[in-house]
């Protein structure tokens, strides 16, 4: 039987439509705040050219809460080989068709998730036009989601801050009300800097998810990354989402797993790392730590779905006292 309450999860990128594909087999009521600051890949070209929002990121969340035959879901995931669509995502085309014949781009979330029947719904977090601003800590600036992997890189620094260019875009009213209504907020998992945090940086987001009774649980990511928190902790990465919003966590749920093998090459390569955690300095915020065993490790490293959905789960349930 699927727990009867309410879930708002924030963020963006594989890492959370991987959390939701879990989750949609508990909890019936799931409502999924995504982040529109991309501008790279097949999303940016279609926001270049169509000036839509980019897709990806809601298609990917619409997808994993999906109730479809294997054949759609294949279909919807089909990228095209060649031609003037290399690379470009059906799902995303689909996405942009119905943009067109709806009133607006959240309209056209909705009819979309609508027509695949999925569980809960998914929003973007902002229909403003949004791009991503990255301030390293030697002062250096770079705009553009797309642009910061490689500016990183070159100023060899860690990124400060991150922005909103234009500031403070309105918050779209509907996930402002799944942040209130909520009962358990689910923070994550995804890159930091460019799926999690972007979504702390919409006027209310923030504020709404602080002033909210419900249980606020951040799912720390099992690596680094590349680009973006290379050498981070685990406490740093909490402490970048308190420094962009303030009071938005009560739990952090993390992987104990050890990962050891042929899969770790690649990212060694790459300087890539597990996370080490640094508990105490995350426990003495205030923050409750739940650590479980969450890997999902084939060719990629990534959460396994329902692991992680039976943790965020015992975790809410611990924090309730039930």
């Amino acid at each position: 039987m699927k727990e009867s309450i309410k879930v708002a999860a924030i963020g963006g990128g594989h890492g959370l439509s991987t959390m939701l594909r879990g989750l949609k087999n508990h909890v019936d009521d799931i409502t999924a705040i995504v982040t529109v600051a991309d501008d790279g890949g097949g999303s940016g070209v279609l926001r270049e050219e169509l000036g839509i929002l980019p897709p990806g990121d809601i298609r990917s969340c619409i997808l994993a809460l999906a109730n479809t035959e294997p054949t759609m879901q294949e279909l919807l995931d089909y990228r095209f080989k060649e031609g003037s669509l290399t690379g470009q995502s059906f799902g995303n085309l689909f996405l942009a068709a119905m943009n067109g014949i709806s009133p607006s781009f959240d309209a056209a979330v909705r009819r979309m998730g609508d027509v695949l029947a999925i569980t809960g719904k998914v929003l973007p977090v902002t229909t403003s036009d949004v791009h991503l601003e990255a301030e390293f800590e030697n002062g250096a600036r770079t705009l553009g989601e797309s642009k910061i992997f490689r500016a990183k890189k070159l100023q060899n620094a860690r990124i400060k801050k991150m922005r909103l260019v234009p500031e403070n875009p309105p918050a779209l009213p509907e996930s402002l009300e799944a942040i209130a209504a909520a009962d358990l907020i689910i923070i994550g998992p995804g890159s930091l800097y460019t799926s999690i945090i972007p979504n702390f940086l919409v006027d209310g987001v923030g504020e709404a998810v602080a002033k909210s009774k419900a249980v606020k649980i951040y799912v720390m990511n099992i690596m680094t990354q590349d680009g973006e928190t290379d050498d981070c902790t685990g406490f740093d990465h909490v402490q970048a989402i308190l420094q962009h919003a303030p009071g938005t966590i009560d739990v952090c749920v993390a992987n104990n797993e050890p990962i050891v093998g042929s899969v770790l090459v690649p990212y060694e390569e790459e300087g890539v790392r597990p996370i080490v955690l640094e508990r105490e300095k995350i426990e003495a915020l205030g923050i409750r730590v739940d650590e479980y065993p969450l890997v999902a490790a084939y060719r990629y490293i990534r959460h396994n779905p329902d692991r992680l959905a039976d943790a965020i789960l015992r975790s809410y349930h611990l924090t309730i006292g039930r």
